[in-house]
């Protein structure tokens, strides 16, 4: 048999007792340490980040082996929706855009931009505000109710302002939503020492960190559902922003940790 098929017999008694070679044995350990770190992602990591987990635990395989793998077990992040067109927009007449795209910061809490969107449930709308600090990329407020009052921006920046207590004022960057041109708004603004900055009418490139955080939320977790319940949108969003993007999402932006850890390296260097 060993002669027909033109193999050693010393080799085909070592492939009987041992058919896999080494290195398809490695990628079989390595692949169960991948589905992990996918399944804590929830489905979101692709091989740059599951590649960053696994340096983190002490693995030393390359990232175009860990792509490879994934790439024959058909292990895919989730994809994200189509960029939104760029259209020049007006400026406002209430607050310049004192931001104008200068997206990368050198310290906390000196730009935060905010923005609302919506999600759908069977009980109607429920609307979502956030604040977002320029430097971590974290969330540092937030704010969901069933309708678009003023009351839910102003409630995410009094959550932002609470955590954060800035020393120094902090611009905070909007687009030219009714909210935010509100007169209770301007008032907030001015008392907790914060200068608003806004958007061009209808560009929303020039709030394109707030619009990312959006474009997250909802193609690694909302995904196109309806919720059930309002009740049922507040807990999963919460425990999005809070469990999962704040503390363990990997952020390209921040060379590939979370908000909470490139603030805690930053207070370490400081």
């Amino acid at each position: 048999m060993c002669r027909l098929l033109d193999v050693a017999r010393a080799g085909f008694y070592q492939w009987l007792h041992k058919p896999l070679s080494d290195r398809a044995i490695e990628d079989l350990r390595l692949l169960e340490l991948i589905r992990a770190s996918y399944a804590a992602s929830s489905g979101v990591y692709g091989s740059p980040r599951i590649f960053l987990d696994l340096r983190e635990i002490g693995e030393e395989c390359g990232k175009h082996r860990v792509a490879k793998i994934m790439r024959n077990h058909k292990i895919k992040a989730i994809r994200g929706y189509k960029a939104p067109r760029n259209i020049a927009g007006r400026p406002s007449i209430i607050a310049p855009n004192h931001l104008n795209r200068e997206f990368t910061v050198a310290q906390p809490d000196q730009v935060w931009v905010t923005d609302i969107t919506y999600l759908r449930t069977w009980q109607g709308w429920l609307y979502l505000a956030v604040v977002v600090d320029l430097f971590s990329r974290k969330v540092v407020g937030w704010s969901m109710k069933p309708s678009l009052e003023k009351g839910i921006v102003l409630d995410a920046l009094l959550m932002a302002v609470w955590r954060r207590r800035p020393k120094i004022r902090v611009l905070v960057h909007s687009d030219q939503g009714s909210q935010y041109s509100s007169d209770a708004w301007q008032r907030f603004c001015k008392a907790h020492n914060l200068q608003p900055s806004m958007s061009r009418r209808g560009n929303c490139w020039d709030n394109a960190v707030a619009e990312s955080f959006f474009s997250s939320l909802k193609k690694e977790r909302i995904k196109k559902r309806i919720y059930k319940t309002r009740d049922m949108a507040r807990a999963d969003v919460f425990d999005y922003i809070e469990m999962f993007y704040n503390q363990k999402r990997r952020h390209s932006h921040l060379n590939g940790v979370s908000p909470e850890a490139f603030e805690a390296a930053s207070k370490m260097q400081r």
